[in-house]
């Protein structure tokens, strides 16, 4: 789930000791989420729990992402630490907690160990972008208390610091690692298996089969596939590198430009993280932030990802329509009776997910487990799982997303640091005075201002990361100013998703880019014109809580069928073909009246 998804290594004895700690690391977590310790009747801080899951994953992080600049015996030494590290911390929390309180100098060695080994392992997963955000807020932590004016740190000790960090609820060991290790391991376990046991290749099928008969089907099966996908998988990189290898061919053959199907791909698949059910890793971090259900945060995301995905729809028809591209011949699609009783086990899971969520109002973690057991129970009923249901092939992609699981567990953590430095220091408080100031009380300023900052923030990193990072930098400010603070989290993460298409560090383009040969730059400027809706529509449901069906009934269907109109209005302007090809004042017209319809608040302000 993380943006980049390195191989396990090859079968050599460093592999197989990568899956043993692989699978270690998911049947703890998994055995946490589903209170097992509850029933054994063992007493555990749920730190003691993260700090085990933490040293497997260290460890995970040593053994599989090697760097050229260290030797394989210094890894497996790192790794051999961390393992025995986070035991002990685990072991050990209670005595550290109560010294931490007391003496901190006496759990400062132990503080220092995670927080450098985090640090290590986390320039491994995420590369340098993340570890210089990590490296700033640490610095700023230590010396913030010298810089004059409105960003003045409180002053903290070193070692203080150090300890709040390592060892405090607030810093590494809080909540967002704790979410990825009881909640996101169930969803990444669920995708890995999904995918391993041919429910990718089958929902692919399903799209083909419902979408390919229409004009542009090729493109349309590209953003329905990936839209499912994507909603599960977490990572936008991941899924256009999953879906792409398919359906970007396929649109290259059905007449395509390859920078246009490229850019489709790509904001199909970025899509999917703002898509409820599932939505991701983001959401189930948000539901946290805003202590309200996880279901809330579903809800109120489902109107803006249907008029997401329904202008992409849109613009990838008109496009078909303009172009004059055929659909995909009957004799290349499956047919749609056969696929789906081929399928129809594969979509059970997804309906026991639904159910556990809404009609069970159950944890997102325990209607998880309930999809995952329904999956292994229901996918030897379909033939797309035949032969991948051996102990040895069910380890392996079980290994597979211990493997995700290790990477998002790292980013986590880190993120931990950057909550635990704004809390201990005060920046969250000084970044939303700023932020207000400098809008002067104008809350389109403030959104624009808060826009530009998370595409900014938001370049080159992890789908969690970007989330952590703007929720506590960003979000703030908007909910001061009185924006609903449900509407300024999915703000936030709009924008700092759309980072994912946005040059220069446009990843998720550039990916899709690299399937079809297209000049990457020429594909990110194709991927944000038909990813438009999403630098449109997080300005109208935070200006209009009725698009996140906050308000009266009445007001949530004016809202949105002003939407609907709007957007396709703007569709139609931005293609210029409605019937036929319309002259550039109609287009610019239309593109006028859509985005009014959208943004009408803005005027009766």
């Amino acid at each position: 789930m993380s943006d980049s998804d390195p191989a396990l290594p090859d079968t050599d004895w460093t592999g197989t000791l990568a899956r043993a700690v692989a699978l270690m690391l998911l049947a703890v977590s998994l055995a946490f989420s589903a209170g097992l310790h509850h029933h054994l009747r063992l007493a555990l801080y749920t730190e003691q729990f993260l700090a085990l899951v933490l040293g497997l994953a260290l460890a995970h992080v040593f053994i599989t992402q090697r760097s050229r600049l260290v030797p394989v015996w210094a890894d497996l030494v790192l790794a051999g630490i961390a393992i025995v590290g986070g035991g002990w911390l685990a072991i050990a929390y209670p005595q550290l907690s109560y010294a931490a309180a007391v003496n901190p100098s006496a759990a400062l060695p132990a503080a220092l160990a995670l927080i450098l080994t985090l640090i290590l392992a986390l320039l491994r997963v995420a590369g340098w972008a993340l570890t210089l955000v990590i490296l700033v807020f640490l610095a700023y932590g230590i010396w913030g208390a010298g810089i004059p004016g409105r960003f003045q740190a409180l002053p903290v000790p070193p070692g203080r610091l150090a300890v709040q960090l390592g060892l405090d609820t607030g810093g590494i060991l809080g909540t967002p690692l704790g979410i990825a290790a009881t909640v996101v391991v169930v969803f990444v376990a669920f995708g890995k298996l999904l995918e391993h046991l041919g429910g990718a290749a089958v929902f692919t099928d399903l799209a083909t089969a419902a979408m390919g008969g229409l004009r542009g089907g090729a493109a349309k099966i590209s953003i329905l596939a990936s839209g499912m996908l994507g909603t599960i998988s977490g990572s936008a990189v991941s899924n256009v590198v999953t879906t792409g290898v398919v359906t970007i061919p396929m649109m290259r053959r059905s007449g395509l430009r390859p920078e246009t199907a490229a850019g489709i791909e790509a904001v199909a698949s970025t899509g999917g993280q703002l898509a409820p059910p599932v939505m991701g890793a983001a959401a189930f971090l948000m539901a946290e932030f805003l202590s309200i259900p996880y279901s809330q945060v579903a809800l109120a995301a489902l109107v803006p990802a249907a008029l997401y995905y329904g202008a992409l729809f849109l613009l990838a028809d008109l496009t078909a329509a303009r172009e004059n591209l055929a659909a995909i011949p009957a004799a290349d699609r499956p047919a749609a009776g056969p696929t789906l009783r081929r399928g129809w086990p594969f979509i059970l899971p997804f309906a026991v997910l639904i159910w556990g969520l809404f009609g069970l109002n159950l944890q997102p973690q325990t209607a998880g487990i309930l999809a995952l057991v329904s999956l292994v129970m229901a996918a030897p009923l379909s033939p797309a799982s035949r032969g991948r249901m051996g102990v040895r092939a069910m380890l392996g992609a079980l290994a597979g997303s211990g493997h995700a699981l290790a990477q998002i567990v790292i980013i986590t953590g880190a993120a931990g640091i950057v909550i635990g430095v704004m809390n201990e220091t005060g920046l969250g408080f000084g970044m939303t005075s700023y932020l207000t100031l400098l809008a002067r009380q104008d809350a389109m300023v403030l959104l624009f201002l808060a826009a530009v900052l998370s595409i900014i923030l938001g370049m080159g990193m992890p789908t969690i990361a970007v989330y952590v990072l703007l929720a506590a930098l960003v979000a703030p400010a908007l909910v001061r100013l009185g924006i609903e603070p449900i509407a300024a989290h999915l703000f936030v993460l709009y924008f700092g998703m759309m980072s994912m298409i946005t040059p220069p560090v446009a990843i998720a383009a550039f990916a899709a880019a690299s399937i079809s040969g297209a000049a990457p730059m020429r594909t990110a400027m194709q991927a944000m014109i038909f990813g438009w809706p999403a630098f449109v529509l997080p300005f109208a449901f935070a200006l209009n809580p009725a698009l996140i069906l906050s308000g009266s009934l009445g007001e949530i269907i004016v809202a949105v069928l002003a939407a609907a109109t709007g957007t396709a209005l703007t569709c139609v302007g931005i293609i210029g073909f409605a019937r036929r090809r319309i002259a550039p004042a109609i287009r610019l017209i239309c593109i006028a009246g859509g985005v009014a319809l959208l943004l009408w608040p803005v005027f009766l302000a």
